[in-house]
């Protein structure tokens, strides 16, 4: 996967991408004490627009407060527009925009108030994060060795980058078994969310889907959460036990990198007809629609890049 571009945002300005960098005695490489997002961008009749840029921008200040980050410079208006310059000097259509806001300086006392804190934002061409097939087909997944975070050791709530040192054992554990992905239980053994993903099941009519105490509350989600009540679909929170994923008709997650996937295959066992059943699809295609500007909701959710003149 390339992630190259011509433009890298650090500190507040446009640097070549070779010189996006910063010093290895940081502590977000050390500690992990950054926060990101993942956004997308893309290409529609109007040109490129980011899907739901104020919300991303605000959960990345929201994950910075619940790290400790303080005081943050930085509003949402300051990091939509710079999320929008990035998109535009790069003159990406379609790409994936990468945010974060770490400790450029200080806290090797373990304590981020004697730190400087920094923003730097980079976007690349990223099309499929499970691959073009996976769009279609759908991906086999097993039930991870790993727990998810309990919320109280890690702030579920927050896209802290050493969360995801949890992530990384598990998909990396999934990938050598032969998996595409890994479903992760909490705690007290019930369904969690995957590794960059959250879940839905389809059984007996509703979708059901995990309760949002203990995962990250995905936009993508919240995106979808919608788009099922305008399709007149139920949906359930509730907790899930792991062989009810064995028995539902469909499963599906959803994510800003792996957009709305079907899952065809859990722990060697098909589910429903092993490919993407008829309510994932739908779901799948309103999705679509609505991140290329094509659908009623599309001008709730897309910042365009180069807005028209009116």
């Amino acid at each position: 996967m390339g992630i190259e571009s011509q433009w890298i945002w650090m500190d507040d300005k446009l640097v070549p991408y070779e010189q996006a960098t910063i010093h290895f005695n940081s502590t977000a490489l050390h500690y992990g004490l950054a926060v990101f997002e993942g956004i997308r961008s893309y290409n529609t009749a109007n040109g490129p627009a980011i899907f739901r840029a104020r919300e991303h921008a605000k959960r990345l200040l929201d994950s910075a407060k619940v790290l400790g980050f303080r005081p943050l410079p930085w509003t949402v208006e300051d990091l939509v527009h710079a999320f929008t310059e990035v998109v535009r000097a790069n003159q990406f259509n379609e790409c994936y925009i990468r945010p974060v806001i770490y400790l450029a300086e200080g806290g090797w006392n373990l304590c981020v108030d004697n730190g400087r804190l920094a923003l730097a934002i980079s976007a690349w061409e990223w099309k499929n994060y499970l691959g073009q097939e996976a769009m279609e087909r759908g991906i086999r997944a097993n039930i991870s060795t790993f727990t998810h975070h309990h919320p109280n050791v890690m702030m579920t709530k927050a896209k802290i980058s050493g969360n995801y040192a949890n992530s990384a054992l598990a998909k990396t554990e999934s990938v050598r078994l032969g998996f595409d992905e890994a479903i992760m239980l909490d705690p007290q053994g019930y369904l969690a969310e995957c590794t960059g993903e959250n879940i839905f099941l389809v059984y007996k009519g509703k979708v059901l889907t995990t309760p949002t105490a203990a995962v990250l509350e995905g936009i993508t989600r919240d995106a979808l959460l919608t788009l099922m009540n305008d399709l007149g679909y139920e949906v359930v929170d509730q907790m899930i036990s792991r062989d009810q994923l064995y028995i539902a008709d469909e499963v599906f997650v959803c994510g800003t990198a792996a957009e709305v996937i079907a899952l065809r295959e859990i722990d060697y066992r098909t589910i429903g007809e092993g490919k993407m059943g008829p309510v994932t699809r739908s779901i799948q295609q309103a999705y679509h629609s609505a991140v290329h500007g094509e659908h009623l909701r599309s001008s709730e959710w897309l910042e365009y890049v180069n807005p028209p003149v009116a």
